[in-house]
């Protein structure tokens, strides 16, 4: 029997997605056999997103995924073998060691090696993990250091950026104005698509048009339903798996798993669901996709059979979308606005004063202990 679930608060994740050529999308078919990661029976997120069929045309080899976080767990197994340099904002060197745990997870979730006989997969099993480390060990971030690790990390080749910030009036800031604003404008400028984890108070919103391009994403549970912390309102956000989500986790001591882990943890939370939409829309840019078309393909190819709002689009399907036409179908325009960035602009919900964005709100994580050991 799972053990009682304990509460933590840390930051929700948002993530910028960063691409770079576009061109027609070119299948990078895996091996027939099945994937031998030995956990992923246990990644219902998988299955859920129909990433198997997914990873038959792209696998988002080529792509790398900065994780804007707490850092990372250097030696992983399931991680050591995808990391390329990143660096630490917060001790300002090149070793960006996780000492919270949230980072670890959440880059397991985008990008953890797939087929490689350890553990589980990630949404873009052959994609890269640039950490960068902006978060404390109680997932505190000074707001240069966030802005800066935005920058740093667009500016050395990352084809996916992940943020997960958990300063309250983050968001305002971003809605005002300010250096996060011009960091996430910046990366836009160099092809970037912004994904945010819409937050775990389970607060509706209205929708409203920004001139910070961003996708919004919430979590849904086993059965597709949106789960119950998860905050909605927003007619352009998705949804991804983000209840009992399995990734990795420091072995070492971290103030998420004060003992140490076996490598392996369950959190809930719309962070979780961040990275799997991270790990499809690198699976896009590594077909060559546009900034443009990755966006408008998420939501296009998302499910919501039942118009259920708490949905918003729906739940990301990666199989529909690597096999999306590249253009929208009229061969020239997707049907998106443009905010002068190059990328559509898209609305983010808010709700009187929880703003609902994942880099404005503390997210509620719950850890499951002897339930994945």
């Amino acid at each position: 029997m799972p053990a009682p679930r304990t509460r933590h608060l840390l930051a929700a994740g948002a993530t910028i997605l960063l691409a770079l050529s576009v061109g027609l999308p070119a299948a990078a078919p895996r091996a027939a056999a099945a994937p031998d990661d030995p956990k992923l029976a246990k990644q219902w997120g998988v299955d859920a997103l129909h990433l198997r069929d997914a990873w038959e045309r792209s696998t988002g080899e080529g792509v790398v995924i900065a994780v804007v976080d707490t850092g990372i767990d250097l030696d992983h197994p399931d991680l050591r073998d995808r990391i390329v340099d990143g660096y630490d904002f917060v001790d300002d060197d090149d070793s960006p060691r996780d000492e919270n745990g949230h980072g670890t997870h959440v880059s397991g979730i985008a990008a953890a090696a797939g087929d490689n006989a350890t553990g589980i997969a990630g949404a873009a099993p052959d994609a890269r993990i640039m950490p960068i480390r902006v978060l404390d060990a109680d997932g505190a971030g000074d707001e240069a250091d966030i802005a800066d690790g935005i920058v740093w990390a667009a500016e050395h080749g990352a084809g996916v950026i992940n943020l997960s910030l958990g300063e309250v009036g983050f968001a305002s800031r971003i809605l005002e104005g300010g250096p996060l604003n011009r960091a996430i404008r910046r990366a836009a400028t160099l092809g970037s698509v912004v994904v945010a984890a819409s937050g775990n108070e389970g607060s509706v919103g209205r929708a409203y048009r920004i001139a910070v391009p961003v996708v919004v994403v919430g979590a849904a549970d086993e059965d597709g339903a949106a789960a119950d912390f998860s905050n909605f309102g927003d007619q352009r956000a998705v949804v991804a798996p983000g209840v009992g989500i399995l990734s990795t986790a420091p072995t070492y001591p971290t103030t998420v798993w004060a003992e140490g882990s076996r490598g392996y943890e369950e959190l809930d939370g719309t962070s979780m669901a961040a990275p799997f939409v991270s790990g499809v829309a690198a699976l896009l840019l590594a077909q060559g996709r546009s900034p443009e078309r990755v966006a408008s393909i998420l939501f296009e190819t998302a499910a919501n059979a039942d118009d259920d709002p708490r949905l918003g689009s729906g739940l990301v399907d990666a199989a529909a979308a690597v096999d999306a036409p590249v253009d929208g179908g009229d061969g020239s325009d997707d049907g998106t606005d443009d905010g002068g960035d190059g990328l559509p602009l898209l609305p983010i919900a808010a709700g009187g004063a929880a703003l609902v964005i994942a880099v404005a709100t503390l997210a509620v994580l719950r850890r499951r202990g002897s339930a994945t050991r």
